[in-house]
């Protein structure tokens, strides 16, 4: 019989940016990573009899001390990969958990929207549960990795199905039209338009840089675009479409919203336009010298060029971990071996 496969993803650079100097994000170092991911191996145990967790291998250790530290129940590996220090580690770790000798039946992953989208980009269908570890934190949820463990563990062995306890999560896609030829983006919940026009500390920290652009959700409680998009239209993540939004100078609009920009950073913004968007609907802005940022990072640094950004659905297969563990109590699932209730009377007396 196949024991349920787990995979783990944790990015050592995930929490550690810029904005813990110039923000008040806080700050999650890999000490604390290194805990978390011996947690989620705990949380398996509650679930599984005999679970098998493979980890990204990574530099900073973490993989390697959750693997020694693991709980007997858990036979706990690293991935036979090369490893660059770089966004690329989390993709490849992402395509062999899709298929093939390493495929796993979940994944849970440490660290930000960023990670969380280059884990999208690369796992397909299989379920994701996605830990806060990282500064723009909109997408993952802030739950304790030994809950997670548990979560993954309900799903993997199958006694939660997936089709009960997830959600499809949209993107939104960017096409630009330079002089040099067209480029491409994909964002997990946000894309946005910066006038800055170099990429920088990549942190997206003022008000008065952005210009706007697409999210795949929106709530004032998230953080950035999303939230200020939020403020106006909420979009719930598994809501088809998006929200278009272009952006101006409060002193000159005619409606403006306070918005949480960055971890510690709240701002005044003034709203030009609100566009609700179906699936692939786009929207066009002209840059004449900016940059185009995905999930609060700036990532694409153009100049008289034309970009389309539009929401898209199929984006990553996200586990509720709340319905995950009423599922799985519904189903029995957490009761360990006891006597009946009648049985316990009868002794307490």
């Amino acid at each position: 019989m196949t024991r349920p496969r787990v995979g783990v993803i944790a990015n050592p650079a995930a929490g550690r940016d810029i904005r813990r100097l110039t923000g008040g994000a806080s700050v999650v170092d890999n000490y604390a990573k290194r805990r978390v991911a011996e947690c989620v191996l705990e949380g398996l145990t509650v679930a599984v009899d005999r679970a098998e967790a493979a980890f990204m291998p990574d530099r900073a250790g973490i993989a390697r001390h959750a693997i020694t530290e693991s709980p007997p129940e858990v036979d706990a590996s690293a991935l036979e990969m090369p490893v660059e220090s770089s966004a690329a580690d989390t993709r490849t770790a992402a395509a062999r958990f899709r298929d093939g000798a390493d495929a796993v039946d979940v994944a849970i992953v440490l660290g930000g929207d960023g990670t969380t989208r280059d884990v999208s980009l690369e796992i397909g269908d299989v379920p994701i549960v996605s830990v806060s570890t990282g500064t723009n934190n909109v997408v993952p949820t802030p739950v304790d990795g030994t809950v997670a463990g548990v979560a993954a563990g309900l799903i993997a062995s199958g006694v939660v199905s997936p089709d009960e306890a997830t959600s499809r999560h949209g993107l939104v896609e960017a096409r630009a039209e330079t002089p040099a030829g067209e480029r491409e983006l994909t964002g997990l919940a946000t894309l946005e338009v910066s006038s800055q026009s170099f990429v920088g500390t990549r942190a997206l920290l003022d008000a008065s840089d952005l210009r706007g652009g697409v999210v795949s959700r929106a709530h004032p409680g998230d953080i950035g675009l999303a939230a200020i998009a939020g403020s106006i239209e909420p979009v719930e993540p598994d809501e088809p479409g998006g929200i278009g939004l272009r952006l101006t100078d409060p002193a000159d609009a005619s409606r403006t919203v306070r918005a949480v920009l960055a971890p510690g950073v709240t701002a005044t913004v003034g709203i030009e336009a609100v566009e609700r968007l179906e699936w692939n609907e786009p929207v066009r802005f002209e840059i004449p010298d900016g940059v185009v940022g995905a999930d609060g990072e700036r990532e694409l640094e153009l100049t008289d060029a034309a970009v389309e950004f539009a929401p898209v659905p199929d984006g990553p297969r996200l586990v509720d971990v709340d319905a995950t563990l009423e599922a799985g109590a519904r189903a029995g699932a957490l009761e360990a071996d006891r006597m009946p209730i009648e049985e316990d009377r009868e002794n307490a007396e």
